[in-house]
C-alpha cells in the first residue's frame, strides 16, 4: 500500500462462498436483472466491501474503479456464439458490457459519482492511478474475475481505501 493511505476495509471472495448469488438477492431485495456473472460478482463484492468499512454507501466525491485482466470475456463469447445463431441481438449482448456493471453498482450502492473500468495487468499500476485521481473522500477500488475462460477461479477483491489518516489505523 503506498504511504499515507488507510485501509478501512479489504474483502477477498477468492473464490466467493457458496450461495453468494443467493446472498446478493437477499441483500437486494431481488435477484439483480440483466447483469451477468461477472457484474454480480462486482456487486457482490463491493457491498461486502463497504459492509466491512462500516459505510452503508460511498460518499459522492469518493472514486469507484473496477479492474480485471479479462473483463466480460465469458459473456462476450457467449455473445458472439449467439449472435453466430442467427440471433439478431443476442440477449447477452449487454451482459458483454462492462458499462453495465458500473450503472449495477452506481444504483445498488446508491451512489453517483466517477467510476471507470479497467482492462489492466498489473494491479499496482492501476492502484497507483487511482491513488493520484482520488480526492479526500478516497476510493473504492475492486479486482473481479470470473474465472471460467482461463480456468483461475472466480474472484471479487475489493478495497476501501482513504487518504492521509493515521498509518496506525490500516488494517492490511
Amino acid at each position: 500500500m503506498t504511504p499515507g493511505w488507510t485501509v478501512h476495509a479489504h474483502v477477498r471472495l477468492a473464490p466467493p462462498p457458496a450461495g453468494w448469488r443467493d446472498d446478493l438477492a437477499r441483500r437486494l431485495g431481488q435477484r439483480p436483472r440483466r447483469l451477468g456473472t461477472w457484474a454480480e460478482l462486482a456487486l457482490h463484492g463491493a457491498r461486502q466491501c463497504l459492509d466491512a468499512a462500516g459505510e452503508t454507501t460511498l460518499p459522492a466525491d469518493a472514486l469507484l474503479r473496477v479492474a480485471s485482466h479479462r473483463g466480460t470475456d465469458n459473456a462476450t463469447r457467449a455473445a458472439v456464439d449467439q449472435c453466430a445463431g442467427g440471433l439478431p441481438m443476442p440477449f447477452t449482448f449487454l451482459q458483454s458490457q462492462p458499462s453495465q456493471m458500473l450503472a449495477a453498482l452506481s444504483q445498488h450502492l446508491g451512489w453517483r459519482g466517477d467510476a471507470r473500468f479497467v482492462l489492466a495487468a498489473d494491479p499496482a499500476a492501476v492502484l497507483h492511478l487511482a491513488q493520484l485521481e482520488a480526492g479526500p473522500a478516497g476510493l473504492l477500488l475492486g479486482w473481479v474475475e470470473e474465472g471460467e475462460a482461463d480456468g483461475t477461479g472466480q474472484r471479487s477483491e475489493w478495497w476501501r481505501l482513504i487518504p492521509g489518516e493515521n498509518p496506525a489505523r490500516n488494517l492490511r
